[in-house]
């Protein structure tokens, strides 16, 4: 979801962010009518803990919960929970995600895999119809579409982990949030109409987003009493409550019969989610992926995440290079490439591992990453589909074997990024994957259900190339999503972030991380710079800032293609500085612009 760069924001972010500024006197009573307006702030400087994510509103539940004495882990609940309401169309308890996990006290990260799963009678023909695929549109507003939630699994097995407050304590700012509601701004309007076609086919939508049947008024104050209403069950009953009480039967019920308006024409293909299927689900602990780049450590997810692995390939590659030298043409001649090619090993060797032999150890190896690096060269351009290579058996600068082009992944998603006092830090990405997820909101109960299955691939990229995405029974489709903490070599944090973006967060979050580590660019400047992503396709995707460059130019002289991205992700961070201070940092325009606090502000301790 994006949100308009000048936001009115609810009275929840006004008192929180009036209690970022230390402020003792007693509130005055709050007139009756809309909530003020309030400017969002890309960058954030102080103490006691830091806050960035996309929405104004997010970000300030995050530093109550932290002014009150939670820690990280806590924040990030209460954040990913207020994002559900005012981000409905990108996140919310009927997706997943992928949270990584710093903890200061052991100086370790460990992470969770909350990604949605298949129901268990799914197989490698769940998207087929006599042999071929069908529409993607289709597939995309369907019950087919709508794995297991795994966001309220993840925020509890995070909470008993690492949390230091109860669930239902964590939920109280979005319970509050969606009863008293968020002003609409143009963009949620926008958004809004992009999903009109669908909403208005599915009752329990239109109500929540339609009201009486038409897109909401900018400046009007958009509430979600259900949404409300099941934030306090969950909070009083737990998540055992959507995975096996009533919410678990309405969540199956919407999906075996998706409640369409009568008169309605599409067509909408039900799922075959079972009460058995949210039983059995769980959110995995997790090893992190780790990577040595520079003397840092870059920690990310591992697999059902081709993330972590792809962009520690990349870096891999690109540690041969030095970029802090390297003309703007060459270094982003070498990150087009380093992208490029992993890009066409992870389409052939990550899946969920579960169900796939995932050679990951190999793909991060730096004997790996220099047999696919000697293929780059400075005057030339490698031609896409890439073939991959085998990094149990990698042969220096091969070009054999048969390519297979990247599978379509939606653009859309969140991300947040928070660090405490005690210097936690939590990088964590949650997406319901197409904007407005299928479309279908389970009746009275205020949350969209995701489309996550959509992420599988329907058939073989290429017949002749094994594909570990296929569906299977309980499979994890294939994400991007990643997630990163950088640690020095102390194990202390140095930098996290994320991004959303399907598969442009792979890079994204690669061209941040080398942008602010090998360029020197300051975190929110690193985030602000114009993009490009390469995902073993033919043409490179460029923002228009790149795209007006007279590097385009000099890039297209060796051989590069490119084709114009209005906006490439939308990242978050935290930065630990030298002197004990954090900086948080979000987008400056792309959606909106982004929202960074922290809970003291620069010279206040």
């Amino acid at each position: 979801m994006r949100r308009s760069a000048a936001r009115n924001v609810s009275l929840l972010s006004i008192i929180a962010v009036v209690g970022t500024l230390g402020a003792a006197a007693p509130q005055a009573p709050v007139p009756p009518g809309p909530p003020a307006a309030a400017p969002k702030s890309p960058v954030a400087v102080g103490y006691g803990g830091a806050v960035a994510s996309v929405d104004a509103d997010a970000s300030a539940a995050g530093v109550e919960v932290l002014r009150k004495g939670g820690n990280a882990v806590d924040a990030a609940v209460a954040t990913a929970a207020a994002l559900g309401v005012t981000e409905p169309y990108s996140a919310g308890i009927g997706g997943g995600g992928y949270f990584v996990h710093y903890d200061a006290r052991t100086r370790t990260v460990r992470t969770i895999d909350g990604r949605e799963t298949a129901p268990r009678s799914a197989d490698s023909s769940l998207f087929l119809e006599d042999g071929k695929p069908i529409p993607f549109a289709d597939a995309v507003t369907s019950g087919l579409g709508v794995g297991t939630p795994g966001t309220p699994a993840t925020w509890q097995k995070a909470l008993d982990a690492w949390g230091s407050k109860p669930l239902g304590q964590l939920l109280k700012p979005a319970e509050r949030l969606a009863r008293e509601g968020f002003v609409v701004d143009e963009t949620f309007r926008s958004q809004t109409a992009g999903n009109e076609a669908r909403f208005a086919d599915f009752p329990a939508s239109a109500e929540l987003f339609l009201p009486g049947g038409e897109l909401p008024v900018v400046g009007s104050v958009m509430k979600n009493p259900d949404l409300a209403r099941t934030y306090e069950i969950l909070g009083r009953k737990g998540i055992a409550e959507l995975y096996r009480g009533e919410l678990a039967k309405d969540i199956v019920d919407t999906v075996r019969k998706p409640p369409v308006d009568p008169d309605a024409t599409r067509v909408v293909r039900p799922g075959d989610l079972t009460t058995g299927d949210l039983k059995s689900y769980r959110a995995l602990h997790q090893a992190p992926i780790v990577t040595r780049y520079r003397g840092l450590g870059v920690y990310g997810m591992a697999p059902s995440s081709s993330g972590g692995t792809s962009v520690a390939e990349a870096l891999n590659i690109l540690e041969r290079t030095d970029l802090s030298k390297a003309s703007e043409t060459r270094y982003l001649h070498r990150l087009i490439e380093a992208s490029r090619i992993a890009f066409a090993d992870r389409g052939r060797w990550v899946g969920d591992p579960a169900f796939e032999d995932v050679p990951t150890k190999e793909l991060l190896s730096q004997r790996f990453a220099d047999a696919r690096g000697c293929l780059v060269k400075d005057d030339a351009v490698l031609t896409s589909p890439l073939a991959p290579g085998d990094p149990r058996d990698p042969a220096r600068c091969s070009t054999g074997g048969t390519a297979a082009p990247t599978t379509y992944e939606g653009e859309n998603t969140t991300h947040l990024t928070i660090a405490d006092k005690w210097g936690n830090v939590v990088a964590y990405t949650l997406t319901i994957e197409q904007t407005g997820g299928s479309g279908i909101t389970v009746p009275g109960r205020g949350f969209l259900l995701n489309n996550e299955l959509t992420d599988f691939s329907f058939a073989p990229a290429n017949p002749a190339v094994h594909d570990p995405n296929l569906p299977g029974p309980g499979k994890r489709p294939r994400s991007s999503i990643s997630p990163t903490i950088v640690l020095d070599r102390h194990d202390e944090p140095v930098v996290a972030l994320g991004s959303p973006g399907g598969a442009t967060i792979i890079t994204t979050v690669l061209q941040s991380l080398t942008g602010h580590l090998d360029r020197g660019l300051p975190l929110v400047e690193a985030i602000a710079a114009p993009r490009a992503s390469q995902r073993n396709a033919a043409a490179t995707e460029i923002e228009p800032a790149l795209w007006n460059s007279p590097v385009r130019e000099r890039l297209e002289a060796i051989g590069h293609v490119f084709k114009q991205n209005p906006e490439i992700g939308a990242a978050t961070g935290v930065q630990r500085l030298p002197d004990g201070r954090w900086l948080a940092a979000a987008e400056k325009e792309r959606r909106g612009g982004g929202s960074a606090m922290v809970v003291r502000p620069a010279g206040r301790r």
